[in-house]
């Protein structure tokens, strides 16, 4: 009795679809270019036909690549090329380019690894060793030398003005500019944001009366009002003013 025996074929797993595009144009011999994905393009389906698909790692990589090689076999049979758009890139060309890239850095992860496995782990330095920068050589300067530099420099730098045409700023405090705010809502009972800064001479000093300002909110002895979204802020006397009283309250802000 005759038995029929059935041999499996053990198809080559790749990397993925580059992987497998440029070992079928190797095996054609045939360069890289358009008009080769185009000629392969039979054999890449009929591996996925072959191979089971729980066998390739990213089974939709592979499809989406079958779809693009479709694409560029069927505008090579047409009788005119295809009209590109302004901008548009020809995917064959396109593909072609990203093949040779990835040739290129498999023959280099190829040489790492054999490298690897011979234990050359180290490379030879190829380029020329930078020449040392030269020393100072103060061997023949003594300390009467460096005295006389030191003091050519010093003749040769330029003065500043006097202390006496040095203008200082005044000094900016919190207290004070709490007591100005409070004196100006006094008078008139009642101002805005803009009309209180409107005087500020720098803006140390907008800053130091926002802060008093801020102070005064907290202590409730001012509030704030304002009708419109970006509108005026309008300042008054809060509940907590109570005429002359002493303003000398702990500040938050201290100087």
């Amino acid at each position: 009795m005759v038995t029929e025996q059935h041999y499996t074929i053990q198809l080559p797993v790749y990397e993925g679809p580059l992987d497998l595009l440029l070992e079928l144009i190797e095996q054609a011999e045939l360069d890289i270019t358009k008009v080769a994905l185009a000629q392969v393009t039979d054999q890449y389906l009929a591996y996925l036909q072959r191979v089971s698909e729980h066998k390739l790692e990213d089974l939709i990589s592979f499809l989406l690549m079958a779809a693009r090689l479709l694409q560029i076999k069927s505008e090579a049979l047409l009788p005119r090329p295809t009209e590109l758009e302004p901008g548009e890139e020809d995917p064959g060309d396109a593909l072609a380019r990203k093949l040779v890239a990835y040739k290129r850095y498999k023959q280099l992860s190829i040489h790492l690894a054999d490298r690897s496995q011979a234990g050359l782990k180290t490379y030879l330095r190829l380029a020329a060793s930078p020449a040392p920068e030269s020393m100072l050589d103060l061997a023949d300067v003594d300390l009467e030398d460096l005295k006389r530099a030191f003091m050519d420099a010093l003749a040769a730098a330029p003065t500043g003005p006097a202390l006496s045409k040095v203008v200082i700023a005044d000094g900016i405090r919190i207290r004070d500019r709490i007591q100005i705010i409070i004196t100006a809502l006094r008078k008139v009972g009642r101002t805005t944001f803009q009309k209180l800064f409107k005087n500020a001479k720098s803006k140390l000093e907008i800053v130091i009366s926002f802060l008093a300002l801020l102070e005064l909110i907290k202590q409730r002895q001012v509030t704030v009002q304002q009708d419109t979204l970006f509108g005026e802020i309008e300042l008054s006397l809060g509940d907590s003013w109570q005429g002359d009283q002493d303003m000398d309250f702990e500040l938050e802000f201290e100087e």
